[in-house]
């Protein structure tokens, strides 16, 4: 009789160990793990050395324009970065802003004013009306709504709004920026010119791009 009541006690005791084990592991911690890109993975692992958090911005330092974008949209964003050329007296500028803006498509805008920017306009497309916009390195002069959409696509742009609340494109600059007045003795400095983009490669047809766009 007593080993019986022995047995029982022990095998009680052995279940009350699982039960704690069990416990145990329902309570491990999960752990939270921003890489460098953003890319959010869970863990039970307690973060290492070797995981790199996102990088908080520093105190009077910009974050990168493209910096609170998703990743696949910031993705795009590096590979076709887009610029629109526009001027204050141009209805169709207006337009092509509100196609970007609406659509969701980080961009910078760079305005013409000056003479020195007419050149410098001049240079870059080899004319002198507007809007203009590049995707990359492709180049579209004029507005059309149908023809910017088709190259936004097959760039890898969203076809809908994916920006995140409250983000704002960075302010329009002038397309040459300004230089501050020289002193008396000192000669004036020459505008640079505004880089050439590389001519794009022939295009050709795809499943995914049946228009034929290439950047």
């Amino acid at each position: 009789m007593h080993s019986i009541h022995q047995k029982s006690s022990l095998h009680r005791l052995s279940g009350f160990a699982l039960l704690l084990i069990a416990a145990g592991a329902m309570a491990q911690p999960i752990y939270r793990n921003v890489d460098k890109n953003g890319k959010v993975t869970f863990s039970d692992r307690a973060p290492t050395a070797s995981t790199e958090p996102a990088a908080a911005p520093q105190a009077g330092i910009t974050p990168p324009a493209n910096a609170g974008l998703p990743y696949e949209l910031r993705q795009v964003a590096q590979r076709y970065p887009v610029t629109l050329y526009s001027s204050e007296e141009c209805a169709p500028c207006g337009t092509a802003r509100s196609l970007l803006v609406t659509r969701g498509i980080p961009f910078e805008e760079r305005t013409v004013k000056s003479s020195q920017d007419v050149e410098a306009l001049q240079r870059l497309s080899n004319q002198a009306s507007l809007p203009l916009l590049t995707i990359g390195s492709q180049q579209l002069k004029g507005y059309s709504d149908a023809e910017w959409s088709r190259y936004l696509d097959a760039a890898g742009y969203p076809k809908s709004n994916s920006l995140p609340a409250g983000y704002r494109n960075p302010p329009a600059r002038p397309l040459v920026a300004l230089q501050p007045a020289p002193a008396a003795s000192e000669p004036a400095p020459v505008a640079q010119p505004a880089p050439q983009p590389p001519t794009p490669a022939p295009s050709g047809p795809s499943p995914s791009n049946p228009a034929g766009i290439k950047f």
